[in-house]
């Protein structure tokens, strides 16, 4: 393979896997040109099929990508007790939402799609009065200051939410454990059909081992890109969401893949996907 491109976002466990393979540490590896982008752009991407070689995107956006792009068994985010938060300023509750302008980080987010799964139970009429997609690291601000009367919350939120006075009203990655008993899909890491899968699963899984016998070589790269991120910080969100799955997403892995995305597409939330998808 010549130069590959490759999109991933700045947060501290993307930064902490790729690190090893866009910077030459791992041997017979082309080279990389990085572009840092918001899941949100990525998940247009997939589903226009117009994005770089490799990228990071949501699992709620995987049924727009297949056709063009390969699901990568490594280095994406899947675990338990690392899911989405919803969160308000003062209290309320899921019978509220249905009056309430609710901010998402993207309509193509894993953590939408929940959001809209559990909403279809818990919320009346199944859904809130409005969503507004804005970029993440504006939503517990917009919640705060009263802009927006609820916030869907992801990444380091979970655990700088209460600095903004901000109160937890649902855990949808509890949810999701308690009615599935399965791991929660959220990123996951796609290429292109075109190119030798096989390798770059190698090359990727190299990447994340790397990480994790040297974690302190990628400090400073992480620390750059982590938006002044508490080095504290960065180091939980790392330790949350670069587990086992990131590694080998494995039976359990690929069964959470395959029960959001159906559950998804029975209330046509996505398109009906073949199972079979999954593989390259």
């Amino acid at each position: 393979m010549s130069r590959l491109q490759i999109a991933f976002s700045p947060c501290p466990n993307d930064t902490f896997v790729f690190h090893a393979l866009v910077h030459g540490l791992i041997e017979g590896t082309p080279e990389f040109d990085v572009t840092y982008a918001d899941i949100d752009i990525t998940n247009h991407w997939a589903e226009s099929g117009n994005g770089p070689d490799v990228m990071k995107i949501s699992y709620a956006a995987l049924p727009w990508a297949l056709s063009e792009y390969a699901l990568l068994p490594c280095g994406g985010a899947l675990g338990r007790g690392c899911g989405p938060l919803i969160l308000t300023k003062q209290e309320r509750s899921a019978l509220d939402l249905a009056e309430c302008e609710v901010a998402v980080p993207s309509e193509r987010s894993t953590a939408y799609l929940l959001f809209r799964l559990w909403a279809a139970q818990q919320v009346p009429g199944g859904a809130p009065r409005k969503i507004t997609v804005m970029p993440f690291d504006e939503i517990m601000p917009a919640v705060r200051d009263g802009k927006i009367d609820a916030g869907l919350v992801i990444h380091e939120a979970r655990f700088t939410y209460p600095s903004y006075g901000l109160k937890l009203m649902t855990d949808l990655g509890n949810w999701w454990e308690g009615d599935t008993g399965l791991p929660i899909p959220l990123g996951a890491i796609v290429a292109r059909r075109s190119l030798d899968l096989d390798s770059l699963t190698k090359w990727i899984r190299a990447s994340v081992e790397y990480a994790w016998k040297n974690s302190t070589v990628s400090q400073a790269y992480v620390l750059h890109h982590a938006q002044e991120m508490a080095p504290e910080v960065a180091k939980a969100h790392i330790d949350l969401y670069v587990n086992s799955f990131t590694a080998e997403l494995g039976e359990a892995g690929y069964a959470a893949v395959r029960a959001l995305l159906d559950r998804a597409a029975k209330e046509g939330l996505v398109p009906e996907m073949d199972a079979k998808a999954l593989w390259f």
